[in-house]
């Protein structure tokens, strides 16, 4: 087994596991934790951004990549790779999103020795499961800060794949063919975020030709598609911000969505690492990424 499957492997052991708000807190507050020490451990400025719900704290995780020579007064427009880490009640939640989260904890491991010519924020996103409130709550402070990223990649169950006939089902409206062989990545995005959509397809056909992605852009906000604002870039999309979601499709594809049996044994883990080479593609096209 190389050191990135390794690497992979440790981190979803120690984030997979129901983390619910009102069912498992406790593991919610662990996944918090972990999170923020293995960006602190690679080296990121992490902090916590606390919003209030249901007359409880809880808490974003910002880990920041600054370029060389500028610091945290730097309103330089931030590249924003975001997933979240609750899960629903009774599911361990490993495709979702566990698999998004070890996509930004393998980013953060494999940037803490490079240099970038523009920040980069990981952000990892309580009670998406619940109204995407963590994600409004840090678009908010977003808009009240004036700073505007120059995209956004929010990862949203990007670790199950099948190769089987059949396999693939398409979201109800979707108006482009859909593959029926689920071994492709979603990307979807709307008029604001076109380019990104486009940068994010160039990436993936120059480091990983072998995973098929599947782009669609969307008018507006998505509004008549409800199925593709399922998930934190639509607090995004709805203030105007450029975002983009990168998924496995989810129930589309994935019988365990949602599930107890959401666990590690159902994840493609070559699919995993081929979405972790597509999102360090577009940090280097986007973010001027360079070994020092």
């Amino acid at each position: 087994m190389s050191n990135r499957r390794i690497s992979i492997t440790r981190h979803l052991q120690s984030l997979v596991g129901e983390r619910h708000p009102d069912s498992a807190p406790e593991s919610l507050t662990k996944a918090a934790q972990y999170l923020t020490a293995q960006f602190s451990k690679y080296g990121w400025t992490t902090t916590h951004q606390a919003f209030r719900a249901w007359s409880k704290v809880y808490r974003n995780i910002l880990a920041v990549k600054h370029p060389a020579g500028r610091g945290v007064k730097d309103k330089q427009a931030p590249l924003l790779i975001g997933a979240h880490y609750d899960t629903v009640v009774a599911s361990p939640g490993a495709d979702d999103n566990a698999s998004a989260l070890v996509v930004l904890l393998e980013v953060a491991n494999r940037l803490k020795r490079a240099t970038v010519t523009r920040p980069v924020w990981l952000v990892a996103f309580c009670l998406e499961e619940h109204g995407l409130l963590g994600s409004q709550a840090f678009v908010a402070r977003l808009k009240k800060t004036g700073q505007t990223p120059v995209g956004t990649m929010i990862l949203e169950c990007v670790g199950y794949a099948s190769h089987e006939a059949g396999s693939q089902r398409t979201p109800p409206g979707v108006p482009i063919p859909v593959p029926t062989v689920g071994n492709f990545l979603g990307i979807i995005g709307n008029e604001a975020s076109r380019n990104l959509v486009a940068a994010i397809e160039r990436g993936a056909r120059r480091v990983s030709p072998q995973l098929p992605t599947v782009a669609l852009s969307v008018p507006s906000r998505g509004e008549t598609l409800p199925d593709v604002r399922r998930s934190d870039h639509a607090a995004f999309w709805d203030e105007g911000y450029s975002a983009v979601m990168l998924t496995d499709t989810a129930n589309f594809r994935n019988p365990h969505y949602h599930q107890p049996t959401d666990t590690i044994d159902t994840l493609d883990l070559d699919f995993l690492e081929g979405v972790i080479e597509i999102v360090m593609a577009c940090i280097e096209d986007l973010a001027g990424l360079s070994s020092r």
